[in-house]
């Protein structure tokens, strides 16, 4: 056997014995990751929603197209404007937006006014509506029948 490697053979496995000009290196792993908490992952990470206006009065705008998104019912439809499921206003025509602020009639069947006016029902409330006013139609009409 040479002087530089020789095999010992103890418990039934071969050890490599280096001379003692080699160095062993042993290298110890991180047990736990780096980086960012999976803890923190919730509070400034959101990206904003963006709600409000997001239409202004005098705009034109194509059917479809929304008005205004919100939580509570800041904004209320007005002519040819629907509602959404999740509060957002879109335009059910196309023509110009005019936003005025007119006395709020409510339902007090619709869960969406109860969970948001209750205890105000004796109360004259105002709030910003936003109606679509339709584009000019053509001038051409076609005589169909007389009475």
């Amino acid at each position: 056997m040479s002087t530089i490697t020789r095999f010992l053979i103890s418990n039934g496995k071969s050890n490599l014995l280096r001379t003692p000009t080699q160095q062993i290196v042993s290298v110890r792993n991180a047990a736990k990751k780096t980086g960012t908490t999976t803890q923190n992952r919730g509070g400034n990470c959101r990206r904003p929603k963006h709600r409000g206006w997001k239409v202004q009065d005098g705009h034109y705008v194509q059917a479809g197209h929304i008005l205004a998104t919100q939580l509570r019912p800041r904004f209320h439809p007005g002519l040819h404007v629907g509602f959404g499921r999740n509060g957002s206003l879109f335009a059910m025509e196309a023509g110009k937006v005019v936003v005025t602020c007119e006395k709020v009639d409510l339902n007090w069947d619709h869960s969406w006014n109860q969970m948001n006016y209750s205890g105000r029902e004796t109360q004259t409330i105002y709030k910003k509506h936003f109606n679509i006013i339709p584009e000019k139609q053509h001038d051409r009409f076609k005589l169909v029948d007389t009475i």
